[in-house]
């Protein structure tokens, strides 16, 4: 299939931030390097410089570092405790990450927002789980207070100086959204009868909007405060969290596994009710030529599913239809209670099929997926390309990575061909793909998410691929299909969140819960980042150097 890229939608989800601040040759099918305003700031010896650089394949690493591939290099930009203001330090286990300039004219100072998924209480809040036989019962206010501030998100002002990235420190923007931050609902009916919740967490992967606000998604929402669910009489249950903050503030589940919508300007948020809840692993927004918009999200849990929101209105996130993918047969199925008779039969009403969005999916045959996780539109093809990440109760244990071709190029089409681009497994070099990531080349970077109690043990399937990864599959050159590993994380760690900042030069990415096995504080299974108290910290680094140059605009030359 031919795909016309000057009809390709105005925003290209985490391959850049909108229109205004991408690389010409993502924004139509000229491939004239003269019409490129990074390319002309690059002399010509340093490019002459960047042709001979080679993408060399790093090995496997068990090491306690975060490992890089020749031509590349590191900065930690922010760990967690570390101070953005006078009144508010960085959060715990980072995730998303997503940048948007100040200035379309300064592409090296803007606002950084960072996704905090989950406590550790053990380094959080001093609370250890093993040491009781019914830890819930011995969790104080405090503790949970301490963890509620942890989670959310951080909006912190970044610049480049001096070819280095800095915080801006107690820059008026800079600010955290938190377990306790009254956040409402877009939408008219009450939630378990509110309009507002209080906080977001869990917060995993996300995306960014056409009109340059952040979205986090809130993943594994029932840990928290537990969830809802209902036998085949209709009659709800309420199943208790595993971090038991209900006992403090029995907030109700419901609450909670929407899609959160932030504005950096002042740090509002709502919740997007009409995108469904249940566990949110991104949400990859496009728009369309009329100023609609479709948001792409995976429900991070084995045989749950994959689902798309086509708005009916221009920019909005709560006028439209939320459909659930049947893969088999191609087609989207429409989650609208006025139209479908078995949804009728089970809810009372449009409300209830959005909270009870699992059950509405499962009513109408959507196909069960391997836990849809990632998911990022290729910028040159317009192909929809989905992280499962694995399912070891079906025998995948290394996962995949889906490809979807709506009919004819349209992403609001009703229909569609799935197929898998890529199977993990030791043949591919690969297990467990996470999140996703387009450059600005149109190259598409990967993380894997293999657990710590199954990472490095022999008698696990995963000893082959030692510590998680970063990975790259070139789109052209000598590599072009490869997938070619160019990071190794630290022990017990997960890449997350990878971004590239909108001139090509710096790849952000999360390193999350380091030394996450760890027992007791005393002996953690890991030091990363090597601060002098020696504890593992999840942090947010900068990565640059010839390779990320290379990757970004030198295959845009050639071609």
């Amino acid at each position: 299939m031919q795909y016309d890229r000057r009809k390709f939608i105005s925003f290209l989800g985490k391959a850049g931030i909108g229109m205004i601040f991408m690389p010409h040759l993502l924004a139509s099918c000229r491939s004239d390097q003269k019409s490129n305003p990074i390319v002309k700031k690059l002399s010509k010896e340093l490019l002459e410089r960047l042709k001979y650089v080679v993408l060399k394949n790093l090995n496997p690493s068990i090491e306690d570092d975060l490992v890089l591939t020749e031509n590349l290099e590191y900065s930690i930009l922010l760990k967690w405790g570390d101070s953005i203001s006078d009144t508010d330090t960085f959060g715990f286990n980072n995730d998303f990450i997503c940048f948007i300039p100040l200035n379309k004219d300064n592409l090296k100072d803007g606002l950084l927002w960072v996704n905090h998924e989950y406590a550790d209480p053990l380094f959080v809040s001093g609370f250890n789980f093993s040491q009781y036989e019914a830890p819930l019962n011995y969790r104080t206010k405090d503790q949970i207070d301490k963890e509620m501030y942890s989670v959310g998100g951080t909006i912190v002002r970044v610049k480049e100086v001096n070819g280095k990235w800095t915080i801006v420190k107690n820059d008026l923007h800079n600010r955290r959204i938190t377990g306790k931050t009254k956040i409402k609902f877009n939408w008219d009916t009450p939630i378990a009868g509110m309009h507002y919740a209080i906080g977001t967490h869990s917060n995993c992967s996300g995306g960014i909007t056409p009109w340059n606000t952040f979205l986090t998604c809130e993943e594994n929402y029932q840990d928290q405060y537990g969830e809802t669910v209902y036998d085949e009489h209709n009659n709800a249950t309420r199943i208790p969290s595993e971090y038991g903050w209900e006992r403090f503030y029995d907030y109700p589940p419901e609450h909670y596994g929407w899609v959160v919508e932030v504005d950096p300007k002042d740090g509002t948020a709502q919740k997007h009710v009409a995108l469904g809840r249940f566990s949110h692993e991104c949400c990859t927004l496009i728009e369309l030529e009329d100023g609609r918009v479709v948001a792409y999200s995976g429900d991070d849990k084995s045989d749950e599913h994959l689902y798309k929101f086509v708005s009916s209105e221009p920019q909005s996130l709560k006028n439209g239809t939320l459909y659930v993918a049947d893969t088999l047969n191609g087609k989207w199925l429409a989650l609208d209670w006025d139209i479908q008779p078995v949804l009728k039969k089970r809810f009372k009403d449009q409300t209830e099929v959005l909270i009870r969005a699992r059950e509405a999916a499962k009513l109408l045959m959507a196909t069960e997926l391997n836990r849809p996780e990632d998911i990022e539109i290729d910028p040159v093809t317009g192909s929809v390309f989905i992280s499962l990440t694995n399912n070891s109760g079906k025998g995948d244990y290394h996962g995949s990575i889906l490809k979807i071709e709506e009919l004819n190029g349209r992403h609001d089409s009703l229909t569609f061909v799935a197929s898998t681009y890529m199977a993990g497994g030791e043949e591919n070099g690969f297990s467990c793909p996470d999140n996703l990531a387009f450059d600005h080349s149109g190259n598409l970077w990967f993380t894997s998410d293999i657990s710590g109690s199954a990472m490095n043990k022999e008698e696990k399937p995963y000893m082959a691929f030692k510590n998680n990864s970063l990975f790259v599959i070139p789109r052209f050159g000598e590599d072009a299909g490869k997938v070619m590993r160019v990071a190794s994380a630290p022990r017990d760690a997960e890449f997350t969140g990878p971004w590239f900042s909108p001139d090509g030069e710096t790849l952000f990415l999360s390193v999350q819960h380091p030394g996450d096995q760890t027992t007791d504080v005393a002996h953690p299974t890991s030091k990363w980042p090597f601060d002098e108290d020696g504890i593992p910290k999840p942090s947010v680094v900068a990565i640059k150097g010839d390779l990320i140059l290379k990757m970004n605009l030198l295959n845009q030359i050639e071609t």
